[in-house]
């Protein structure tokens, strides 16, 4: 399947901090999920959580806290960013998209399996 195939380092940093790091990560498949999650209804109401086919679920979650969201991941449970409100990580979504599809059509693929988020 061609969303396990593409891969790339991913990381999720704050302010110089490492949140969570993994070298080689399905980033196409995560542009996929994080899409559809965009998408749907309860997108802004309820958490995110990856259910990726080569993971381990929660590897990748976005959390909505009092204070707004906040993205980490199962393999550092006590590490999380910093709380910022739905406009700023639906922009850092939307920047990560943007980087994967560039990514995939500088291979040479066309990037229209990944919906838009």
């Amino acid at each position: 399947m061609l969303l396990l195939d593409i891969e790339a380092e991913l990381s999720i940093r704050e302010q110089g901090r490492k949140v969570w790091c993994e070298e080689a990560f399905p980033v196409a498949e995560l542009a996929y999920h994080l899409a559809l999650w965009l998408q749907s209804p309860s997108a802004g109401h309820e958490d995110f959580v990856l259910d990726s086919m080569q993971a381990e679920e929660g590897l990748i979650r976005i959390a909505r806290s009092n204070e707004g969201w906040r993205v980490g991941s199962i393999f550092t449970p006590g590490l999380w960013t910093s709380p910022v409100a739905w406009e700023v990580l639906v922009a850092e979504i939307k920047r990560f998209d943007r980087a994967v599809r560039e990514g995939i059509a500088g291979m040479g693929i066309d990037p229209a399996f990944i919906p838009e988020p």
